[in-house]
């Protein structure tokens, strides 16, 4: 078993396999930032400047509908403060949201709360529930790290699949670099888009036909979509200057907007996922990729994310509380559930997958400047 080590810039270690220190001590993230993203990535007058030329692209391809974009909105902070950008900067979004069965009600009221007080028009697509029940109970059988996969899986089909249909030509997402400079580790989550997993996954798992269920394809949103449909898919909050605790103070004073313990915690399935089960079972944990992102980007320090990190992201209550909760949901018994904690670990290598295509598309991405950091 490899010796553990932490870095000495950030807090990701050793429970990332791949991770690569240099003789200082500093990993492979922190020095992927320093030298390919920090100098490519520009907000202050000049992100506002390429911003602003961009709203005026978006407004004229928007200029004969209701509205001249969609924002995918979860009522997390960063979708929420994209939300209230786009507006300041004059768009007409339309607020697009996928119900998957797991909304906490913060995270309703928030979604609400901005919707009304900004006169936005808000349309929420809901997943068949007894479909996606069986997708995520299959995910549980697989024994794989990313049982999350149906439920972000979802959001993106419906999301294109709506503009395609509308012909809307750009989608607004939350995505961004100040606070997710560092991502997840491909072991850790691996790519939600990919639908062969999914559904071979399924088919080995599952109990019923998925007749509903949205489903896409890298080639769909990496090719069809963007260059033979036109539908472009863009990160605002890369082009301002995004501090997440100046964001989450000002959407609470403007829109009464309530705050999340962790990052993606609107999520009743997601918090028990990554504030539980992930480190858990498997020994991931994304508060260190979270809060490593804050560190490199002058948001936290490192001595607060190690003291944050001394102590789980859930207590023991709220853990049985939603271990009850999710077993309820999954009309399974928390035995069972148990059974699924406790059965091997399996990996996304362990099924069928477009990997190929995601690590060549990612290095062909990021030679051509479109892409910086990623997953690796």
């Amino acid at each position: 078993m490899r010796e553990y080590k932490i870095c000495t810039q950030c807090v990701m270690d050793t429970s990332d396999s791949a991770i690569v220190f240099d003789d200082r001590g500093i990993c492979d993230h922190c020095n992927t930032f320093h030298a390919k993203v920090k100098p490519n990535w520009h907000t202050g007058a000049l992100g506002e400047y390429e911003f602003r030329k961009l709203v005026k692209k978006i407004k004229a391809a928007g200029k004969d509908h209701d509205f001249d974009c969609i924002i995918g909105m979860s009522g997390g902070i960063d979708s929420s403060y994209l939300t209230y950008i786009a507006t300041e900067f004059g768009l007409r979004p339309l607020v697009f949201h996928v119900d998957a069965g797991w909304n906490s009600q913060e995270a309703v009221n928030n979604i609400e709360r901005i919707v009304d007080k900004l006169g936005l028009d808000l349309y929420t697509e809901v997943i068949d529930w007894a479909e996606m029940r069986d997708l995520q109970l299959s995910f549980f059988k697989s024994g794989v790290p990313h049982i999350d996969a149906p439920q972000d899986h979802a959001f993106f089909a419906t999301m294109y699949k709506f503009a395609e249909k509308h012909k809307i030509k750009y989608i607004l997402t939350g995505a961004n670099l100040s606070t997710e400079c560092i991502r997840n580790p491909i072991e850790w989550m691996y790519y939600q888009s990919d639908s062969i997993q999914l559904k071979d996954i399924h088919s080995k798992f599952g109990s019923r036909p998925l007749e509903k269920f949205p489903t896409t394809s890298i080639l769909r949103h990496k090719i069809w979509l963007p260059y033979v449909k036109g539908i472009k898919v863009v990160r605002p909050l890369n082009y301002v200057d995004y501090d997440k605790a100046a964001a989450v103070k000002l959407l609470a004073e403007k829109f009464g907007w309530q705050a999340y313990p962790q990052k993606h915690f609107e999520s009743r399935f997601t918090r028990f996922y990554e504030g539980y089960w992930l480190p858990k079972k498997f020994g991931f944990d994304t508060r260190k990729v979270q809060f490593s992102s804050l560190i490199l980007t002058g948001q936290m320090t490192r001595e607060e994310a190690l003291e944050k990190l001394n102590a789980p992201a859930l207590d023991e209550s709220t853990i049985r509380q939603e271990f009850e909760y999710v077993a309820n949901k999954l009309c399974i018994t928390t035995e069972e559930l148990q059974s699924y904690m406790d059965a091997p670990n399996r990996s996304y290598k362990d099924y069928r997958s477009q990997e190929t295509f995601y690590s060549l598309g990612a290095r062909f991405m990021k030679a051509l400047g479109l892409e910086l950091g990623g997953k690796r």
